[in-house]
């Protein structure tokens, strides 16, 4: 797809989305769809990745195709498979049709009709361009993906009862990696790079006043640093996501708080910590007081807090 957005507009529609992006992060997505090339974003979980994709859908109105990758995903399950219980079906019916040709019997089985697309097949089939979102390829194995990247060059997949089928249209391709370990230097090379990483308070205090509307402006300073606290000084099993930060606003202002007490941290620690190991840290090396206390101190996070 030819797209015809200015880098302004772009960034314009990814705020009206309610997504708080940097320039660096708007001008890197505008190449990747100017230059048609799939567009790689790797960083820590809970940062906005996978969002980008549903924004992209949303501003261009195209079908979100996503392709979750997991350990152990092969070729069949993200390209397609065959409708087997179907073709048997058809071949026990065809049995009691003792006046079906073989040859026909065959050539239908391998027809539309018996086709399941999955995520690669249904991208490059469909004829209005989507956005197709390959999401965590770092949790699959190498051998999957030289195969993908062979499909994101050329855009066309080979089934052996069809032939080669090209792309209809150029999907817009948004790929995730949580940096579980290393992408291979083929599929970087065919992609543009963007890293994203958790935000700075400034840019999460804008986050949360464009998610969670109607909190105070104190509150949501005060969740915002001391996010940004939490990340900074506790060495952690799980940092708190982005999306988490707007579930603990939400929390926090629901029990009617209009700023960070050491009651309103200590009945919201779930929202933000998932794990028991974590809430342990906290409690530890910071604590309820501790946190209040680097907010009402002004203080810059700096030391890593070991439990």
């Amino acid at each position: 797809m030819a797209v015809d957005i200015s880098i302004e507009q772009l960034k314009q529609s990814f705020e009206q989305q309610g997504y708080i992006a940097d320039q660096e992060t708007i001008v890197t997505v505008f190449l990747a769809l100017k230059l048609e090339k799939p567009l790689l974003v790797e960083g820590p979980p809970g940062v906005g990745k996978t969002e980008i994709a549903k924004v992209l859908a949303a501003i261009f109105e195209a079908e979100l195709i996503r392709l979750q990758c997991y350990e152990g995903l092969d070729e069949n399950k993200a390209l397609y498979e065959w409708n087997y219980q179907k073709q048997l079906i058809r071949i026990q019916l065809s049995q009691v049709n003792r006046d079906a040709r073989h040859a026909d019997i065959e050539d239908n089985l391998f027809s539309e009709e018996y086709l399941l697309e999955r995520p690669l097949l249904k991208a490059i089939r469909t004829e209005k361009t989507p956005v197709l979102l390959i999401d965590e390829i770092d949790k699959v194995d190498q051998e999957f993906e030289a195969f993908l990247f062979e499909v994101l060059s050329d855009f066309q997949v080979s089934i052996p009862e069809w032939g080669t089928l090209k792309a209809r249209q150029i999907p817009i391709v948004i790929l995730t990696s949580n940096a579980e370990r290393e992408i291979s230097d083929g599929l970087k090379r065919r992609c543009i790079y963007l890293y994203l990483d958790f935000p700075s308070p400034d840019k999460e205090l804008r986050i949360i006043n464009a998610k969670v509307p109607g909190i105070g402006q104190r509150l949501s300073l005060e969740i915002a640093r001391a996010v940004n606290v939490i990340r900074e000084e506790l060495l952690l099993r799980k940092k708190p996501s982005i999306a988490e930060t707007l579930d603990w606003a939400r929390a926090v202002a629901a029990l009617d708080a209009d700023r960070l007490t050491p009651d309103a941290v200590k009945f919201s620690l779930n929202l933000i910590f998932k794990n028991k190991d974590d809430i342990d840290t906290f409690n530890q090396n910071l604590g309820t007081e501790g946190l209040i206390s680097f907010l009402n101190e002004n203080r810059q996070p700096g030391h890593k807090g070991r439990g």
